[in-house]
């Protein structure tokens, strides 16, 4: 169902309510997600962005209940992703002669998905688009979240769209920052820039800061995924300028996997030793915890405590799994130690070691290993491990 945003403007996207994983499984979404798009009612009837291609249809009637589609003039793109350009195949055989708007990325990145000639036009930065009452500006994000990125500003309705920018995977029926939990929405923010954005966090402090000088007036911001930030859009403009600047709080997650319990045994002990010290400390099986809420966790810390039982002179395929993830992210300004259990010959610790020092995470202290079952002797290792990497932050 369509909703008013603005006079004469409209969301007409779709709710994803059963949608459990996104990109390719690398992040879960047990909220579910939307996928926003924007109608524009002026001279020049005018779309911003689609929709997952599997919902064309119920879009295509979101976009009936205003208008017939085959009115649209315009649509902006302002990112190639097929979460939201997926139903313009299916929108192009209705309005054929509408033409579309974007980046010359992402010209090339629609040619590529769905190899049609459509009308495009190629804009850069500060472009503006006469709609007849409205004029759009267009401004380049390049890397937020992929080479085509872009946002569109409309300065009569101070409506910022900034597509995949200050979204959130939050199914609900509830359209508005002011109608849903602020607490469920911060959390899933956050989840969302920890997950994809953080990478990408110079850029995004340069872009914002760009934005910045310019002083664009905006008391609305319409991102592609999740609620819209009506009553108060600094506060994730706000978030942002903070996570792009954060390298975490005083406090430790530990994330290990196990083979026979010994490592787990260390991991719990390593955590008494934080906990007595008073330092906050999160604890996580990777075998059994959600890799999504982890990320947000070690977004969140300033030091890590990674564990691995040996298995073949090497970690446990998961837990590498997730250091490989974790070595996309790029994190900066972390502090980490390394732990684990081993029978005959070690291997894990040494080889977690090099690759959070690959990853740019600096070790502070130096890896326990502990061959098999540990004794009290051992578990007294353990907690003054945990005691001593806290020095650290």
């Amino acid at each position: 169902m369509s909703m008013e945003i603005k006079k004469g403007i409209y969301w007409v996207g779709v709710v994803d309510w059963n949608m459990r994983t996104f990109h390719g499984h690398t992040y879960t979404t047990k909220r579910g997600t939307t996928y926003n798009a924007y109608l524009i009612i002026d001279d020049k009837i005018t779309l911003i962005d689609t929709v997952l291609g599997s919902f064309s249809q119920e879009f295509l009637n979101n976009i009936r209940e205003i208008i017939d589609p085959a009115k649209i003039n315009y649509i902006i793109a302002n990112h190639v992703e097929t979460d939201h350009s997926g139903a313009m195949p299916e929108l192009m055989k209705i309005c054929p002669q509408a033409k579309v708007f974007g980046t010359a990325k992402c010209k090339e990145g629609l040619e590529k998905h769905y190899h049609q000639n459509w009308d495009f036009q190629i804009v850069k930065t500060g472009d503006k688009l006469n709609l007849g009452k409205r004029e759009l500006t267009f401004f380049e994000a390049p890397m937020i979240h992929w080479p085509d990125s872009m946002f569109t500003y409309c300065a009569s309705e101070k409506l910022l769209l900034p597509n995949d920018a200050f979204g959130q995977h939050l199914a609900t029926s509830e359209r508005f920052d002011d109608q849903v939990s602020d607490c469920i929405l911060m959390d899933e923010a956050e989840k969302y820039y920890a997950n994809i954005l953080w990478p990408l966090a110079k850029i995004i402090a340069k872009k914002l800061d760009e934005l910045g000088k310019l002083n664009l007036e905006i008391d609305m911001i319409a991102p592609s995924h999740g609620i819209i930030w009506r009553k108060d859009p600094n506060k994730i403009v706000n978030a942002y300028l903070n996570w792009t600047q954060s390298t975490g709080n005083k406090r430790v997650t530990i994330f290990y996997e196990t083979m026979w319990s010994s490592t787990e045994k260390m991991a719990r002990e390593i955590a008494k030793g934080i906990e007595d010290a008073g330092v906050e400390v999160s604890l996580f099986d990777v075998a059994q915890a959600d890799r999504t809420e982890l990320i947000k966790e070690l977004f969140e810390s300033k030091g890590y405590l990674v564990g691995s039982s040996t298995h073949d002179n090497d970690m446990l395929p998961t837990i590498a799994g997730v250091l490989e993830f974790l070595k996309g992210l790029r994190p900066q300004g972390k502090v980490a130690g390394v732990f684990g259990s081993f029978g005959w010959a070690g291997g894990a610790v040494k080889n977690i070691e090099s690759l959070l020092q690959g990853a740019g995470i600096n070790l502070v202290v130096p890896g326990l290993g502990l061959q098999y079952v540990p004794d009290q002797a051992g578990l007294r290792q353990c907690y003054n491990f945990g005691k001593e990497f806290i020095k650290s932050l």
